[in-house]
């Protein structure tokens, strides 16, 4: 099975362009690193001839593509159990739980969300990473969205990269936060602990904007939109503020109740064991239709009765 296999005749508004640069103009759904890339592996001739992609083309000149399909990726298909909010031709919005990692790596090379969707749809072995263009924390819930072509991927990769999507979030914090604002504060590599980011200076620039929802006595609900999508970015943001998430013992530390709390809420809050954090909406341009959509995935279960608990023993 071919991949691409057509042969295109350069036209005069092409002519004097590199070779790459052309190509690109003939096949935008991919990118030009790809297609520099076939060039050097011998997948292009130009006038029947092996070429480079700094090569230039004149009108008339024959260019001949034969791609053989390659499997990007080599993860197996598994049956996991995930929610799909959408799909079409184009994308999967999946609504991520808890415990689920994303992607393959050290430790959890299987049972992930890039194995559940090759079970749902074979192809995806063909793109970078499965289609799968961001990323959510191993205990973080809520709505992605995972490009199912190429062209839609290099669409949603571009958007992300611009900062054209909109994530929003909705978290609980320990204490209670005076008001909103914006957190501004780059992100690198923590200097000891190599599993942990932290706010450092000469790190990925890195900003989120929040605004609080509710205050409890000892607790915060809040909302927030991030701007950058840096890994553990809320975690780190919240925790250098001193507000960090409930239930986020890597970024937070071991959880400190305050005197005379409720025995009951005591219990709630130190059987909620994981960061209290779910990406709820997730707004961007379609690649197919190019309109702008925008998909909500329902709080979960033990976020909903964290917040129940913390109304009921407020």
């Amino acid at each position: 099975m071919k991949l691409i296999q057509q042969s295109f005749q350069v036209e005069k508004n092409q002519a004097g362009y590199r070779l790459d640069h052309a190509l690109q103009q003939l096949l935008p759904e991919y990118s030009r690193s790809r297609i520099q890339q076939w060039i050097q592996q011998g997948f292009v001739c130009l006038n029947q001839q092996p070429c480079k992609p700094r090569q230039k083309v004149y009108s008339g000149d024959l260019v001949d593509l034969d791609v053989p399909e390659q499997v990007v990726i080599s993860d197996q298909p598994e049956a996991i159990e995930f929610e799909i909010l959408h799909q079409d031709e184009d994308i999967f919005v999946v609504n991520k739980p808890a415990d689920l990692v994303v992607h393959p790596a050290a430790g959890h090379w299987d049972g992930t969300l890039v194995n559940g969707l090759l079970a749902r749809d074979p192809r995806l072995q063909q793109l970078p990473r499965a289609g799968i263009v961001h990323r959510l924390d191993k205990d973080t819930t809520g709505v992605m969205v995972v490009a199912r072509n190429l062209t839609a991927h290099n669409w949603l990769v571009e958007q992300l990269q611009s900062r054209l999507v909109k994530r929003e979030y909705v978290a609980v914090t320990r204490g209670v936060v005076t008001a909103g604002r914006t957190i501004e504060a780059s992100i690198g590599r923590h200097s000891q602990n190599r599993k942990k980011m932290a706010v450092v200076n000469g790190g990925k620039s890195a900003i989120t904007h929040f605004q609080v929802a509710r205050k409890f006595a000892h607790h915060s609900l809040i909302r927030l939109q991030l701007e950058t999508g840096r890994t553990h970015q809320i975690r780190v943001h919240m925790a250098h503020l001193q507000y960090p998430l409930l239930g986020d013992s890597l970024y937070g530390g071991r959880a400190r109740l305050p005197a005379g709390v409720d025995e009951a809420l005591a219990m709630l809050v130190q059987n909620f064991r994981r960061q209290a954090l779910h990406a709820e909406r997730l707004s961007f341009e379609h690649p197919g239709s190019h309109q702008m959509v925008s998909y909500e995935a329902p709080l979960p279960a033990d976020f909903d009765a964290l917040l129940e608990g913390l109304i009921q023993y407020d």
